[in-house]
């Protein structure tokens, strides 16, 4: 079974034979079969050539890169194999129509938006009251079928999340005072985990996309722009409450992520490797569970519920089947 790779420690990466050769600054090598690589994370300073890339391409393994401060800079994507001209066609189309646009952007909220009440309504049933937030997000949530623009949803979009984190004081049992979302820089605890595990997100829906013939720079919630995978930001609005979310609010409960798992930097909190590896490895544990599917009635992985998504958008663009976005049924 393929699976993430996820490197922290400085050094060298190289193809040896059938296998991914690691070799860190002290010279211990550590060899990766490529059959059983995915992705690779690589969050630290790595030296590597062509010879690798070449050998990653032929396999299909995405990389992702993260900086010192577990900021994302950048993934590199073999060439594209699987691809398709007519889906490209009806992806572009589907942008370039300001009803269809406006039809899968009102989807995504109505599905984002769904999760987050659920994950409230969850908290509500475990002793955290937070019904008036759950009363005003379903007062909003009335209006998304009106909005008749891009910016309008947005604007209903970031009322609806400004609610949301509003609760995150009465759902996290730690003392943080958090009242908004800042991103550049993070300025506390809580907004550094939410970039850092929302970016997690991000990268593992940029992986799923890849596996399907969806081009990722064409997306309907977000603008399409230069220099970066919107599709995988519009498809991961419906994951992160699922899964961003609920993985934060279970480290900080269970107090596996406080104060000592930050330093200060350059006026800004970024983690520390032992905290960056703890949620990773939080992270793939939750995607690597199994679900019942209640259409498919059988079990799949929170991580492949992801690649349905695609799937569900790709029937969708080529007038199949109207796209339902995927929410919370247990």
């Amino acid at each position: 079974m393929k699976r993430s790779y996820y490197i922290y420690n400085n050094g060298i990466l190289k193809r040896k034979d059938n296998s991914i050769a690691f070799i860190d600054e002290e010279g211990i090598r550590r060899y990766i079969p490529i059959e059983t690589v995915d992705e690779i994370y690589v969050m630290s300073e790595m030296d590597f050539n062509t010879n690798l890339i070449n050998y990653l391409s032929q396999y299909n393994v995405v990389v992702h890169f993260f900086n010192y401060y577990s900021f994302y800079t950048g993934s590199f994507q073999p060439r594209e194999k699987l691809v398709s001209g007519n889906l490209l066609v009806n992806q572009v189309l589907h942008y370039t129509d300001k009803e269809k646009r406006l039809t899968i952007a009102k989807k995504i909220i109505d599905g984002a938006s769904y999760n987050i009440y659920r994950n409230l309504r969850y908290y509500n049933g475990r002793g955290k009251n937070v019904q008036v937030y759950m009363d005003k997000i379903e007062a909003l949530r009335k209006d998304i079928d009106k909005c008749n623009s891009i910016n309008e949803l947005m604007g209903y979009e970031g009322n609806i999340r400004k609610i949301y984190y509003e609760a995150w004081n009465i759902i996290i049992n730690q003392k943080i005072d958090f009242t908004k979302r800042v991103k550049n820089p993070p300025d506390n605890m809580i907004n550094t985990l939410i970039s850092f595990v929302n970016t997690l997100v991000y990268t593992k829906i940029l992986g799923a996309i890849y596996h399907t013939q969806l081009n990722p720079t064409v997306s309907y919630l977000h603008e399409p722009g230069v220099r970066r995978f919107s599709l995988s930001l519009d498809i991961a609005e419906i994951f992160k409450p699922i899964l961003a979310d609920r993985l934060i609010f279970s480290l900080l409960n269970k107090n596996q992520i406080n104060e000592k798992s930050f330093t200060k930097e350059l006026n800004y909190l970024h983690l520390t490797k032992e905290a960056s590896k703890r949620i990773v490895e939080e992270l793939d544990q939750k995607l690597q569970t199994t679900i019942k599917h209640k259409d498919l009635n059988k079990n799949v992985s929170y991580e492949y519920l992801m690649r349905l998504e695609c799937y569900k958008l790709i029937k969708h663009l080529l007038e199949e089947k109207e796209y339902e976005p995927f929410k919370i049924w247990w």
